[in-house]
């Protein structure tokens, strides 16, 4: 099967540090390539793909400095893709809404995942409009509040096998990985730390648009006892990380469509603790792989729980679950069952296109 994979090009594919979607998308090609298939890779010139590689714009969007229209390089992608989607025998964008309307008048069958939330009131129209569009969704709970989509399928998110593994380290502190914004919960997570009267280590990226939350609200409590900023980490620190930690804390407030970095503690071995918003009861198994907690006193109660689970097992239950292999299974399900549904309207195509000519 010939795979187009239709990336953003916000990041490079994998991307240099933080990056999820991007993240995805590039173990998802690699498996697809280790299981045969070719696979054809939009994305930025400078990202690293066994795929074909289609450079739409020669590095990623968030180190050009000189872009200040992102919206318009992605246009110009769609349409390179759908001028060649006949080259293709499935298209598979990660650009959420933007492919609909162009990829619905062209035959190749094709899906989009959503990777974001999908709770604001402007989505409502957009996918009452396009309510025939194939979209899988990365949660169960990402789906809650557009029923009406024409969801095909959940395929939750998965990391490489071997790409993250327990350490021999011994655990000492909690840890906190991602994203310094008001609705991951990084100031909640050292008011759980101190209370535990346990070091808090914070591996996180700051968005320009957090800018000053960070300087306001979260610097100051960054410069308190047993607290250490450490900033963005790389896939290689990661194992190191998170195998050294107690919990990893995900103190989150809003409806995570997925939480990358659930999977990625439970790689380690390492429990989670987090609060019971969005995604978080289909990724963490309570009392297995960690615990789902309504608020900072559940978090704190679940402190003196975390003995009684085994990290070799949250290991096995990672792999057992979360692996790129099995999401790329997952999602040759998803392509060939939209290619069997497609099939019967491209033979009316095909049996009718001598007829036109000769018309």
């Amino acid at each position: 099967m010939h795979i187009a994979q239709v990336a953003p090009l916000t990041e490079a594919i994998p991307p240099k540090l933080y990056g999820g979607t991007e993240r995805m998308v590039s173990w998802l090609t690699e498996e697809l390539i280790a299981l045969g298939h070719e696979v054809t890779l939009y994305a930025s010139g400078d990202s690293v793909t066994s795929a074909r590689l289609e450079a739409v714009w020669p590095r990623a969007l968030r180190l050009d400095g000189a872009v200040r229209d992102p919206n318009a390089l992605h246009m110009m992608m769609l349409e390179r893709v759908y001028r060649r989607a006949g080259d293709f025998d499935f298209l598979h964008c990660h650009l959420d809404y933007y492919p609909f309307s162009l990829f619905s008048r062209q035959p190749t069958p094709f899906v989009t995942t959503l990777h974001g939330r999908l709770d604001l009131p402007e989505h409502q129209p957009v996918f009452e409009t396009f309510r025939s569009m194939p979209v899988v969704s990365i949660s169960n709970a990402q789906r809650r509040p557009l029923p009406r989509a024409n969801w095909v399928r959940t395929v939750h998110h998965g990391l490489p096998v071997d790409l993250l593994r327990p350490q021999p380290v011994r655990p000492g502190y909690f840890a906190f990985l991602g994203r310094i914004a008001p609705e991951k919960g990084v100031d909640r997570a050292i008011r759980i730390a101190q209370h535990c009267g346990v070091p808090l280590k914070v591996a996180a990226k700051v968005d320009r648009a957090d800018q000053d939350y960070y300087d306001e609200q979260i610097a100051p409590m960054l410069k308190a006892a047993n607290i250490e900023y450490v900033g963005e980490i790389t896939d290689r620190d990661k194992s190191q990380f998170l195998s050294g930690a107690v919990a990893l804390l995900v103190p989150i407030d809003w409806p995570e469509p997925f939480g990358l970095v659930m999977i990625e503690a439970m790689a380690c071995g390492a429990p989670v603790i987090a609060f019971n918003r969005g995604s978080v009861p289909e990724i963490v198994e309570d009392g297995a792989t960690g615990f789902i907690v309504e608020d900072q006193t559940g978090a704190i109660g679940a402190v003196d729980r975390l003995g009684q689970l085994s990290r070799e097992t949250i290991r096995r239950r990672f792999e057992q679950r979360f692996t790129a292999r099995r999401m790329a299974q997952d999602y040759l399900a998803v392509y060939r069952s939209l290619m069997d549904r497609a099939a019967p309207h491209l033979r009316l195509v095909a049996d009718e296109a001598p007829a036109l000519q000769g018309g």
